[in-house]
Parts: C-alpha cells; structure tokens; sequence
C-alpha cells in the first residue's frame, strides 16, 4: 500500500523549496506542511544576504546567520533562462520593463524579487508555514515509520540550541550548492590550504583583483562570468583553463585580454622574485607552464549531496537496523542512490527530492515534480508500489548513461546521471501527463513540454550571445565618450 503522509516538512527556502510548499498545500492533501530555511529569508541562490538590493523579506530580520551561509550569486549577476522558464504555474514572470530592450533576461535583483513575490501571494495569511534561520542538521529514518529531524533555531537567544521533531515524511530542496567540486589536480590541495585558490561560489565581483594575474578553471556559465568581469582590470591575460569544447548554453565573446589554454596538469608554489609573496607555477597538461599567477579561481561546479540524511541499512536483515548516510561520494555513477524519478526514495517513498537533477529549466522542473509529488502522496496518482518496481528507474537510467559514455568521445561533464539534459522534455512531459490525467484543471495552468517549446529553450542560447555583445558594445561606447 502506497504511504499517505499528513505532515511533511520541505527543508529549503529556494526556487525548489517554495514552490513544494505551495504545490503541496494548495495541490494535495495534508494535515500540516511546513517549510524550514536555514538563513534569514528565502530565495537560495537567489539571495545573497540579508541587506542586500531591496530589503524586503518573507519573516523576521536576521540577528545572528547573515554570513553563516553564502549564496553563489553576486551583485549584478544577470541570468541566462528566460522569463516564461522562470514562471511557477498560475504566477507569470511580471513583464520587464522596456528599459532593457536589449536584455531580455532577468537580473539577481528581479529573479529575487519574483521569488519573494511568489512566496508572500500563499505565505501571508498562514503563519507558521515559513520558518527562517532553522537549520536542519540531521533527517532520520524511523523503523516505524517517518522521519526523526534534528533542527537547530538561531532565532532564539540559545541559538543554535538542538530540538527534535518527527514528521510523517519530508522533502529535501536544499540543491547542489553546498557541495563543491574541486578537481583532482596536483598540487590543487597545497594551493588552497595557502589562500592561492579560490571556489566560483566565493566569488563577489572584480573589486580586490586589480593588476592580478589570475587562472580562472573551466568555461561553463561562472567560468566564463568571472574571467569577464576579470579581464579589464588584472594583469593581462586572464588565463582559462579548458578541459572540454564548450557546453552551448554557456556562450561567451572573444576577448583580447581572455587567453584560452589548456588544462591544469599540475600547481607548485613558489615564492615571488618581486616581492617575496607566494605565487603559484600552473603546468599545463601540453606541457606550457604559466608562472607568477597570483590566484586560481575553480569554476568547476557543484553535485547533490544529501549527507544530512540517514536511512536504515537495506542490507541489513535483523530486527534492529542500523542507520547509514542514504548518499556515498564514492558511489559510481555518482548519485544520490535509489531515487524513483529523480522525486522518490524507492525504499520508503514518504523521503522526496526536488530540485535533485540539474536541468535548463529549473524553476519549471521543480514546479511539476513537486505537483506530481503532491499528487502522488496524497492518494490520488500512482507510481509501482515496491522497491523493486521503484528501483527499475535507477536501473534504466544507469544503463542509458552508460551506453552515452561507451559511445561519446570525448563526453562533457554533464553527460552524468544527476542531469537531465536531452532527457528533460520526455522526463517533464512524461510527470505532466501524469498530472493531467488526474486533474484536468491543471493542465490549463501547467508549463508545457514539447517540440516547440525545446526549440524556444534552444534559441536561448544565441539570445544569451547577443545579450552580452550588446552589454559589451555599450559598455565600449561609454568608455570611449
């Protein structure tokens, strides 16, 4: 029989977070649903602090966690999705204004603003639903049934003082965001332990870098940001260092002070001949050794990694199981194991995921999942009603990718399985379909997936080119004048 929890508790105020509490309350069937956020107001990625752009806020003002979390975001960062992908179901992206004729897609500032918009429209008239600055340390499976949650509030004067609470099943929204990832190359270790390394999540803007000679990693989107933002004001060139051809929906323009090289075979460090300061020497995998470089920036990304949740070790048969962490870094092919649809844990389906695989449309990704989840628990969609039959879509999914890899030469990291990429329109169509068939009504209000609207997905992309060869151009002409 498949579970019919009545209290469910989503942990994490962003994009994916919010939009599970609104789908869940307004959509299912539920005795209580609660959201926690560990920070002082929502927004995840999208939030960068507590004081920052406009002020406003879902809840109280932080005291005490305003740089206990940081968000990989900066201040003008401006995004590469546009905004009918942005749009929750029934709450349309407001119309920019036509001050940015030539910037269709929406800033820090305005993405912000739409998510905080979105939550005040169900969050106002039901007090409690929300709760900042509640941190979520650890999520236990119950061998009776739902889930032991040990939360920390850094609202009250004993800040950070543990309670308990059980629920009846949870949702985990927290992202990929906590989790970095640093590449295994030598001497990368040394380097970070000295200051001469640097994470894209800790990146705020060029202020600092002037007359710096710097290495940035990788040339995804926050690669190719950064060394943008970097190449007028350090000591020319800004090296990027490229393992792979360029994904295409992360465009970058030519630039004279940007030279392209390859990748990191292996960092030493060294004092400065000029000023005795530590430097660092990057030997190239062709063998070119770029010297003096004053700092690295690792633009490599970042994977799902649920270490706050434990479940009972499905390998042990005895009365009294014991916990285990559900996710293992050392799992191959990295995932987070065991999950039905990228949404549920296939051996006790009451632990959900949203916001788990990484997609070109998030926002809308999140808002059909937590639909159909919302749907699913509250009785009135199906999934297989056994592990096993959960399991076969892990099955499936493992052996798709592996066949991508033995095929594709020289494959991207985001041939992997916690990505959706040419998967995501029969994936999200696939949930819709589910969805409609049990209600209708929403089909008049749920993002469509098809042939079409891949194409408007893909021509994002030469959008997002022209959008920076403009801002480059203007930019150009004010310097000039």
């Amino acid at each position: 029989m498949l579970p019919r929890p009545k209290s469910v508790l989503i942990i994490g105020g962003g994009p994916s977070g919010i939009v599970s509490l609104r789908n869940l309350l307004e959509r299912g069937d539920f005795e209580r649903v609660e959201l926690v956020e560990r920070r002082d107001n929502i927004g995840g990625v999208w939030y960068i602090g507590s004081d920052d752009l406009n002020g406003s806020r879902v809840g109280p003002k932080d005291t005490t966690t305003a740089t206990k979390w940081t968000s990989p975001a900066y201040p003008g960062l401006v995004g590469n999705v546009l905004p009918d992908f942005l749009s929750f179901s029934g709450f349309p992206f407001p119309e920019r204004t036509k001050d940015h004729p030539h910037q269709p897609f929406p800033t820090l500032t305005e993405t912000q603003d739409y998510l905080r918009s979105f939550a005040e429209s169900f969050v106002k008239d039901r007090k409690g639903i929300v709760r900042l600055n509640w941190e979520v340390t650890r999520v236990e499976e119950q061998e009776t049934g739902g889930w032991k949650v040990y939360l920390r509030d850094w609202n009250k004067a004993s800040a950070g003082e543990e309670i308990v609470e059980f629920w009846d099943a949870v949702v985990v929204a927290v992202g990929w965001f906590d989790n970095l990832v640093w590449p295994a190359t030598e001497g990368l270790d040394e380097i970070r332990s000295k200051g001469l390394a640097m994470h894209a999540k800790d990146w705020r803007g060029p202020k600092g870098f002037e007359g710096k000679r710097v290495i940035v990693i990788g040339n995804a989107a926050s690669s190719n940001d950064i060394a943008a933002y970097l190449a007028p004001v350090v000591e020319a060139p800004v090296y990027q260092s490229i393992r792979r051809p360029a994904f295409p929906s992360f465009p970058s323009l030519p630039n004279d002070r940007i030279e392209k090289v390859a990748s990191v075979a292996r960092y030493t460090v060294k004092e400065s001949q000029v000023n005795g300061k530590l430097v660092v020497d990057a030997t190239l995998g062709d063998g070119t050794i770029i010297s003096d470089i004053d700092i690295v920036i690792v633009g490599t990304g970042y994977k799902p990694y649920p270490s706050l949740v434990h479940v009972l070790n499905q390998e042990d048969i005895s009365s009294d199981r014991q916990l285990v962490p559900l996710a293992s870094l050392s799992i191959k092919p990295y995932r987070v194991p065991s999950v039905y649809r990228h949404i549920l844990y296939a051996y006790n389906p009451t632990l959900a995921f949203i916001g788990l695989p990484m997609s070109f449309t998030p926002f809308t990704i999140a808002d059909m999942s937590s639909t159909w989840l919302a749907l699913a628990w509250s009785g009135h969609l199906h999934y297989p009603d056994t592990p096993q039959g959960r399991l076969e879509f892990e099955k499936k999914k493992i052996g798709t990718l592996q066949g991508w890899l033995e095929t594709t030469e020289n494959p991207t990291s985001f041939l992997a399985y916690s990505v959706l990429a040419s998967e995501e329109q029969g994936y999200a169509s696939g949930l819709r379909e589910e969805v409609v068939q049990v209600d209708p009504e929403l089909g008049k209000v749920l993002p469509v997936w098809s042939d079409d609207k891949t194409k408007e997905r893909e021509a994002m992309y030469p959008l997002k080119l022209e959008a920076l060869r403009y801002d480059r151009d203007h930019r150009l002409a004010i310097q000039q004048n």
